[in-house]
């Protein structure tokens, strides 16, 4: 799997969970950004 399968994913399973529990959209969007940021990284190495 590479990140251009897991990213909708990622997005789906996300909108669900902020659906259910609004609490968890600091959490959610700041485990996302630091996943991209690291994916992007490693990218670049």
């Amino acid at each position: 799997m590479d990140i251009i399968t897991i990213q909708p994913i990622g997005a789906l399973i996300a909108g669900v969970l902020i659906l259910l529990m609004p609490r968890l959209l600091n959490y959610i969007v700041a485990i996302y950004l630091i996943v991209i940021g690291i994916t992007g990284l490693m990218g670049t190495i």
